[in-house]
């Protein structure tokens, strides 16, 4: 009777294992996996390629769930540790340094296969001390974007004192030669780049100097400042949603911003073409800009790691990083060709870009070096506003 008994309960014991499992017909486990991303063509490319994922591997389904990309590193710390956060999660590379430090993320799986596929820049951008993490989707920097019925291809201008004396002979009633974001230092960090001077050092790791008063970072705001005078526009008036707006209604001849915005002009009837920024003085190649990559992360709480990195390994495929640049606009970040008519400018661009640095003392750099930058187009001491804004951020490590 005992082993009537025994065996019963380790029959029904197998069958409640076995309907916890919810096995489909090839014996897999179903597992659904979280994805956070943002509206806007992220979430699509997420649904698309979930879609094609789960065809390939049935057992697995993917549930997409609206955190925006400036939010997500935030709410990793909350929702991760308290069980309710997803298994991948995108986030900008820029945050690398804090997401690893907090202990949010999980190294990638494979690093060598998916090392070997990556963008040169896309692979510096997801390597932490050493070790790589996530799984880039896109990369992307940005450009000089041009009204066609206002400036001809040839008119535009190859170096920024061509662009000084462009802005201050633009004669055209009731619109601007330029615009751009001045009290954004995702641009105007370009300005401090002649020489080679790069933030936090040549591979943006030196904690202890910005290099944002260096004497190229003076002389390049200094040139910065000077359009002012000849673009007589208050920094607070010349935000992004200002710059933006000014060249989609047609009232800008050039714009500097990125791949986000080429549907949003040409919907907006405009007649466009991208070009690399124009050099630094002393210089003959396109100003350095930041590049950005987007990334999607394993979460460290995730309970589905191993599933999560093939999804992460799947949307790295050439089919998937096709589909997300026609959805999204943005750039591969493996080196695959796309049928976006607009990306040559960008993609010329990007090879003088270098990546946004990842170490945690970047989260003090934007809003210390955004109100430099609006103070000095708004006329303060160019030495000073650097001094200050590099004391400020390496006062943090």
């Amino acid at each position: 009777m005992l082993k009537k008994i025994l065996a019963l309960v380790l029959a029904v014991t197998a069958l409640w294992i076995a309907g916890c499992k919810k096995d489909d017909a090839s014996g897999a486990a179903k597992v659904e996996l979280t994805v956070w991303e943002s509206t806007n063509g992220p979430d699509e490319f997420i649904k698309q390629a979930g879609e094609a994922y789960t065809k390939l591997h049935p057992n697995v389904t993917i549930k997409f769930v609206n955190v925006e990309l400036g939010d997500s590193v935030n709410q990793i710390a909350l929702d991760g540790p308290a069980g309710v956060g997803p298994d991948l999660f995108a986030a900008p590379h820029d945050r690398l340094g804090e997401l690893v430090t907090n202990g949010h993320i999980l190294p990638t799986s494979n690093p060598e296969s998916i090392s070997g596929a990556l963008l040169g820049a896309c692979r510096t951008a997801v390597t932490y001390n050493g070790k790589q993490y996530g799984y880039p989707v896109s990369a992307e920097t940005y450009a000089l974007f041009y009204n066609k019925a206002l400036i001809k291809e040839n008119e535009v201008p190859k170096t920024w004192d061509a662009m000084v004396a462009y802005i201050r002979d633009f004669k055209v009633p009731g619109k601007y030669g330029f615009v751009m974001d001045v009290g954004n230092a995702y641009y105007s960090i370009l300005f401090t780049t002649g020489g080679g001077n790069r933030l936090f050092g040549p591979d943006g790791t030196d904690t202890r100097n910005t290099n944002l008063n260096s004497p190229s970072a003076v002389a390049g705001m200094q040139l910065f400042q000077s359009i002012r005078q000849v673009m007589n526009i208050p920094a607070a008036d010349i935000n992004t949603s200002a710059a933006d707006g000014a060249f989609q209604s047609g009232s800008a001849a050039m714009h500097i911003s990125g791949p986000w915005n080429v549907m949003n002009f040409v919907n907006a009837g405009l007649d466009i073409g991208i070009a690399p920024l124009p050099s630094l003085p002393g210089e003959t190649t396109p100003a350095a800009s930041f590049s950005g990559t987007r990334v999607m992360f394993v979460s460290a709480y995730s309970d589905h790691s191993d599933e999560a990195n093939e999804f992460g390994a799947f949307l790295l495929t050439p089919e998937m990083q096709q589909l997300r640049a026609n959805i999204t606009n943005t750039l591969p970040a493996i080196d695959t060709p796309t049928q976006n008519p607009y990306a040559g400018g960008f993609v010329e661009q990007l090879k003088y870009a270098f990546p946004m640095p990842s170490i945690p003392p970047m989260a003090k750099f934007w809003d210390a070096m955004n109100a430099a930058s609006a103070n000095i187009w708004n006329g303060a001491d160019v030495k000073k506003e650097l001094d200050a804004c590099n004391a400020v951020i390496v006062a943090t490590n």
